[in-house]
């Protein structure tokens, strides 16, 4: 059964964009409406037992990862039931036993590589050089970290056990491989330290961490054995964040990362008239939103009295941010005469019949038709990597703003490949010659980090984020479980559990992300005054723990002590 339903088919956007009532679980908390008196988009609260439902974790994630391990080296199938009883193609494809899947994964391909020796060709030189890969790559981070480093120690304590609610409904037992230790064969619990005292989730998470990251198998998979009987994913955003975490480290000792990543789709509506985790996201976490406003009025500031504006846009997703950008101008004095708006993506998506390019590019259509605004829509359908000028259509006489809204951390940069595909379409995009550029990402680093600074990056920056949605949702909240599962569990999984080109999720720190875009040859665009009282005054409705601050001309949202998302402005 759908949690967002159609409620008129024939009616049109006008201003409400978001409408937040943060009240109790029955209570619709958002509407998206296309007229005064007609909700498009409603919220209800029933169970995501249908569209969504099928690929997510369910009750609790050891209930979703159930059966995705062989007893004796099966395949491997991680999200293996779909709404019609088939396995996701993903999964299908996936056929390897335990075996050979372990022998993917990055603890055991490390400790492979460790091991191998180059051998250079003889006959192609009469001199031999000979180097250490991960020593070269080492000392690269540690030139980066020199480089870039804004100073941000990071500094963990290990908190005290708490209170903890056993509540798995269906543990796991004997889940990881064959002669992995059910908990009552474990003769010595990792949940209990040396010296005797009980250990909290999080530093079991960390033990956890660390043994891997030393290629201790073994010790990781009772520690995950441990912590599966100790957090869920309907507790509270504690126990929630570690019932993730323990899942992406479960993922990395047998190379399903990947798998998973892929068979969740949180950008991609299930209906044409539902909207996908990721928009949900946007809509109740402040700090999306707001890093979305501050890209609009920064383009709107720099094209005041323009006669033609365009923006590129390299993933639009479901058009969220031009929605606002649409409505606003409906009542601007200094809107452009005309806006064109192109959109690029992978050609499959375009085409897509629901929430493809076209699709996006026609409801906004629609929208500016409402609110009066002349606007064109241009689907391009390639891969970012094949993008070329002519490919856009940039015209004489407009004025050109590009747009990077969490996009560019999906781009391989030079630590993954010589192509460095990410600096690459900055370059590309400076010769363009556009009046402005916007940079919306989140702030952290998850690119070049290794696994142990890595796994303490991702507990930081989620903790802050789940921690955010107390604040936002009830937690049994459908919508709130549905965006936790859909999106931040995909995008955890993808940074513990993959390597390589198979891991997009590569956040950098703002610090990494002026040093690129300085050396592609851009120069900072400070927000102006009164774009920063304009979001302190939107921000003032939320709750104080939501922070803002200007730093280096970058505009920083994030929940108490803890940055998520920076929004910049660049020519």
């Amino acid at each position: 059964m759908s949690f967002v339903r159609r409620a008129d088919p024939a009616t049109a956007y006008t201003d409400n964009l978001y409408i937040h009532k943060f009240a109790t679980p029955g209570s619709n908390f958002a509407a998206r409406r296309f007229s005064s008196d007609t909700q498009l988009f409603r919220y209800g609260t029933e169970p995501y037992n249908g569209e969504y439902g099928h690929m997510g974790f369910t009750g609790s994630p050891s209930g979703a990862f159930q059966n995705s391990f062989c007893s004796q080296q099966a395949s491997l199938t991680p999200y293996h039931v779909t709404a019609d009883g088939r396995s996701p193609s993903v999964a299908d494809t996936q056929s390897n036993s335990c075996s050979d899947a372990a022998k993917d994964s990055p603890v055991v391909s490390n400790v492979s590589q460790q091991n191998s020796q180059s051998v250079s060709d003889s006959q192609s030189s009469e001199i031999e050089v000979e180097f250490d890969e991960d020593e070269v790559r080492l000392k690269l981070q540690e030139l980066e970290q020199a480089l870039f480093d804004e100073g941000d120690d990071i500094l963990f304590e290990i908190s005290q056990a708490g209170s903890i609610n056993d509540e798995w409904a269906d543990p796991m037992k004997n889940v990881l491989l064959p002669n992995s230790p059910k908990e009552s064969e474990s003769s010595i619990s990792c949940a209990v330290s040396n010296s005797g005292a009980a250990r909290s989730p999080k530093q079991l998470l960390f033990d956890c961490a660390a043994a891997l990251s030393e290629y201790n198998i073994d010790e990781a998979q009772v520690i995950i054995s441990d912590l599966r009987q100790m957090v869920s994913i309907q507790g509270d955003p504690s126990q929630r964040i570690a019932a993730y975490l323990v899942e992406g480290l479960a993922a990395r000792i047998v190379a399903s990362g990947n798998g998973i990543y892929k068979a969740l789709t949180c950008k991609d509506p299930p209906t044409l008239y539902q909207l996908s985790a990721m928009q949900i996201l946007f809509e109740i976490c402040p700090c999306f939103r707001l890093g979305f406003m501050a890209a609009n009025y920064a383009i709107l500031e720099a094209c005041k009295g323009e006669e033609r504006l365009h923006i590129i846009d390299f993933d639009i997703n479901q058009g969220s941010q031009y929605i606002t950008l649409i409505q606003f101008l409906k009542n601007n004095a200094n809107k452009p005469r005309h806006l064109r708006i192109t959109g690029v993506d992978d050609p499959e998506t375009v085409q897509r019949p629901i929430g493809g390019l076209k699709v996006i590019g026609q409801r906004l259509e629609q929208l500016a038709e409402d609110c009066g605004v002349s606007f064109e829509f241009r689907a391009v359908g390639a891969n970012l990597g094949d993008v070329t000028p002519a490919m856009l259509d940039c015209r004489p006489g407009e004025a050109l703003v590009v747009n990077f809204a969490f996009q560019l951390h999906h781009l391989p940069d030079e630590s993954v490949s010589i192509m460095n595909e990410r600096d690459q379409l900055l370059r590309m995009v400076k010769g363009l010659q556009p009046k402005l550029v916007t940079l919306v990402e989140q702030d952290a680093n998850t690119n070049t980090a290794p696994f142990l600074t890595r796994f303490r990056e991702v507990y930081d920056y989620y903790s802050a984020l789940f921690d955010s949605l107390d604040a936002t949702l009830p937690r049994e909240s459908p919508d709130r479980m549905n965006v936790e599962r859909q999106c931040l569990a995909r995008e955890i999984v993808n940074i513990l559990a993959c390597e390589g080109p198979d891991r997009v999720e590569r956040y950098e720190v703002a610090g990494k992300w002026r040093a690129r875009m300085t050396m592609a040859g851009f120069t900072p665009c400070p927000f102006n005054s009164h774009v920063i009282s304009g979001i302190k005054s939107v921000l003032k409705s939320y709750c104080d723990r939501y922070k803002f601050e200007e730093d280096h001309g970058g505009l920083h949202f994030g929940w108490g002590e803890k940055t998520l998302i920076v929004s910049s402005a660049w020519q």
